[in-house]
């Protein structure tokens, strides 16, 4: 690419707003990890990177008041969710932060507090040695002041507890006050840690046990937390159980139980339930992007607790298993059921007759179409752990043979179709041909253009010749 047109990108790129920046960024960083368009890819993200370091570079505001309390909470990012998400051991509701922050600068710790923001205002802007310094000191005040409301003592505590928030708040003020507490510790993990955990064997396993070591980790209230950010760091977070199982040196779930990492196969089944839920919103509302995805991580998950720990029907474990199986087979189940119908309603020969002039097929149906015959392919790997091996079986060989007929019958129309029929008749076709690449491939899909191309032209030239 000449200079000119190297320069023309960078100003297009510097004009547009750094959340599009940044999202442009991420898509050209995946489209190299999957090989495709590295030239353009590497490009593009070299101007991107250098218009992102002048821009952080010329502005570098110094942090302010206003982000005190984003210091202050900075620890407890790992663990933070957001509204509407099922809580779960080892996690925190960020909408209970705003309200813990507002009681300490008015119950918990006022006179520090405004100390403290005196202090960042007078901070230059090359100050973030000092930034950090003050961060950690206004967290082990935080710490205190919130052990010295939930902590034991006289008097009565709970119109103090009721000033803080919501129960919910009051709920996660415990667990935020630990974690800060042990703020070191959850740094000195996060360091030992690898970035990402792809296989967790057996030297995984003893280097992440080996990570965990730490007595201030160990304790009921923040084993959770710790085995939280080894589960983010995992490609297969179900293996978490794994350290259970070798902690209790068994696969039988009453032992395992009884040890602290226990807690480990909690923290897998939940996380699997909020999988399944994720997958039957995406399928509701007819996003299947992440499909392939979540079902893969429910397969794995469901067949990984099944085979490697020694669960019981009738025990918790077993039932909340046995819970998510039947959601996610009754979620896919419904869904599935009703691909057949969506193709025929498209597909369906009419007769002439029936078919209104300037009659369309709605393109977008075609592509839904598609997308949920692709769903059920992909469906079909996954069959036999989620417990639709039966339907979907049936469900893509019915596909198969409908769309396979279908197409022949609708390319053989096109020889006789009406001049009034034909563009509908001709969009039956393109639907039709669409439906064979997701079921047959590519190739088949091109064989049966060509055949539709010639039937059309062959008509037409007998039309002329008489």
């Amino acid at each position: 690419m000449s200079q000119t047109s190297i320069e023309r990108l960078r100003e297009y790129l510097a004009q547009l707003p750094p959340q599009a920046q940044a999202l442009l960024m991420r898509e050209f960083e995946r489209a190299l990890e999957r090989g495709q368009d590295t030239a353009v890819a590497t490009l593009v993200l070299e101007q991107l990177r250098k218009i992102v370091r002048k821009s952080e570079a010329d502005e570098a505001p110094p942090p302010r008041t206003d982000d005190l309390s984003r210091l202050l909470f900075q620890a407890l990012e790992p663990f933070l969710i957001e509204a509407g998400v099922p809580l779960r051991v080892g996690q925190i509701r960020r909408t209970s932060l705003q309200p813990i922050w507002q009681w300490l600068g008015r119950d918990g710790a006022p006179d520090k507090v405004n100390e403290f923001e005196a202090a960042l205002a007078r901070m230059p802007p090359d100050s973030a040695g000092q930034v950090e310094a003050l961060a950690q000191k206004l967290q082990g005040v935080a710490a205190d002041a919130i052990f010295e409301l939930t902590g034991p003592g006289g008097g009565d505590k709970s119109r103090a507890l009721a000033r803080v928030g919501a129960p919910n708040v009051i709920e996660d003020l415990y667990a935020i006050g630990a974690v800060l507490q042990v703020r070191e510790a959850i740094t000195g993990l996060n360091e030992k840690l690898p970035r990402t955990l792809r296989a967790f064997g057996d030297p995984q396993i003893a280097s992440v046990t080996s990570a965990l070591n730490i007595p201030v980790l160990q304790t009921p209230q923040m084993l959770p937390f710790a085995l939280s950010i080894v589960v983010q760091r995992m490609t297969a977070p179900w293996q978490i159980i794994r350290l259970a199982i070798k902690i209790a040196a068994s696969d039988d779930e009453i032992r395992v139980a009884a040890t602290p990492y226990g807690v480990a196969v909690t923290i897998a089944l939940h996380d699997l339930s909020c999988v399944a839920a994720t997958l039957r919103m995406d399928i509701k509302r007819g996003h299947f992007d992440n499909v392939a995805g979540n079902l893969k991580a429910l397969h794995d998950g469901v067949r990984g607790l099944r085979t490697e720990l020694d669960l019981r029907n009738d025990s918790a474990w077993g039932k909340q298993l046995t819970s998510i199986r039947a959601d996610i087979s009754n979620a896919l189940q419904s869904e599935i059921d009703s691909v057949p119908g969506r193709a025929r309603r498209i597909l369906r020969q009419r007769p002439e007759k029936d078919i209104p002039p300037g009659a369309r097929i709605d393109s977008t149906e075609v592509e839904e179409t598609a997308a949920l015959i692709d769903f059920v392919a992909t469906c079909r790997n996954y069959a036999s752990e989620l417990a639709i091996n039966e339907v979907t079986l049936r469900t893509y060989s019915d596909l198969q043979q409908y769309v396979e007929r279908s197409t022949e019958q609708l390319v053989q129309s096109l020889r006789a179709a009406d001049h009034k029929v034909r563009t509908y008749r001709q969009q039956q076709v393109q639907a039709a041909i669409r439906f064979c690449q997701v079921l047959f491939g590519d190739d088949y899909a091109s064989l049966m253009s060509r055949a539709a191309e010639n039937a059309a032209t062959g008509e037409r030239k007998s039309s002329r010749a008489s």
